[in-house]
């Protein structure tokens, strides 16, 4: 691996930490976007049954909160309707899209990194596809019956077909993982905004 390295010259080391960027980013957010830490599935139902009499002190609000990114929004409502138990429902969906909005820019955290990083490795690849080629014509004589360098020939051959088989490998999986990230925010966020909409008519059903 090391020789293929060496093989493609200088522009590929920007690509390699590109790629060990890009694999870090990837495992964050695997990490991080798991379902439980986002959206548990019974959640809601846990909220709506406790909250089906009257609303729960701080200290029940403050564990909800900490429980998830679902858990953090839901507790913005009821947090909301402890303190004003007479607010009106577009005031409790005030408050949970306020730290739904919150929510959604730490869920998207390092994704336009990662979909810059897919979309720049193609161009480095061309770069360094680029710098072969100069090493190529470089290579060669200005004298009309001197020889090339055969050895320098081939050296600019390889930078420049590794830069850019390495660009693509670098990028194609940015791409998916950048794709199927960007899929399942989206997701999550549709679940966040379903939610809150449940549990603010339900509060204020339990209002009246």
């Amino acid at each position: 691996m090391f020789s293929i390295l060496q093989a493609a010259g200088w522009p590929i080391w920007p690509l390699v930490a590109c790629s060990i960027l890009a694999l870090a980013l990837i495992i964050e957010r695997f990490i991080n976007l798991q379902t439980i830490k986002v959206a548990p599935p019974l959640l809601l139902d846990e909220v709506l049954t406790v909250t089906r009499l009257n609303v729960p002190d701080p200290d029940v609000v403050a564990k909800l909160e900490q429980n998830s990114a679902l858990g953090e929004v839901l507790a913005a409502g009821l947090r909301a309707f402890n303190t004003n138990p007479k607010c009106t429902e577009d005031e409790l969906r005030a408050s949970m899209e306020t730290t739904g909005r919150q929510v959604a820019h730490r869920l998207e955290r390092y994704l336009s990194a990662l979909g810059t990083i897919a979309s720049v490795a193609p161009l480095m690849g061309l770069f360094g596809t680029v710098v072969g080629m100069i090493e190529i014509f470089g290579s060669q004589p200005t004298g009309v019956n001197m020889g090339g360098n055969p050895a320098q020939l081939a050296h600019g051959i390889s930078v420049a077909l590794y830069n850019t088989a390495f660009g693509l490998i670098v990028a194609i999986p940015s791409l998916i993982f950048w794709r199927y990230f960007r899929a399942r925010v989206d997701e999550y966020l549709l679940t966040l905004e379903l939610a809150s909409e449940h549990l603010a008519r339900h509060l204020y059903t339990l209002r009246k």
